[in-house]
């Protein structure tokens, strides 16, 4: 995620940047070392779309300031 919004890895903490998912439980966030993105919880596919045969989980970046 710093890679592809052009941040050095200390400017994600500085920009406030935070991944929220839809729903309560967080599925994903961003590794403080890194800057990658990963699974935060397990991710159950048959419990979260059951009969669905195209499971999609959408999250969100959000960056404090401007880019």
């Amino acid at each position: 995620v710093a890679k592809d919004l052009g941040l050095h890895l200390p400017a994600l903490g500085d920009r406030g940047v935070r991944v929220v998912s839809e729903g309560r439980t967080q599925y994903f966030a961003l590794h403080g070392k890194t800057g990658h993105l990963v699974t935060a919880e397990r991710i159950d596919r048959e419990q979260l779309c059951r009969l669905v045969e195209k499971c999609v989980l959408r999250c969100e970046l959000i960056v404090q300031g401007e880019m």
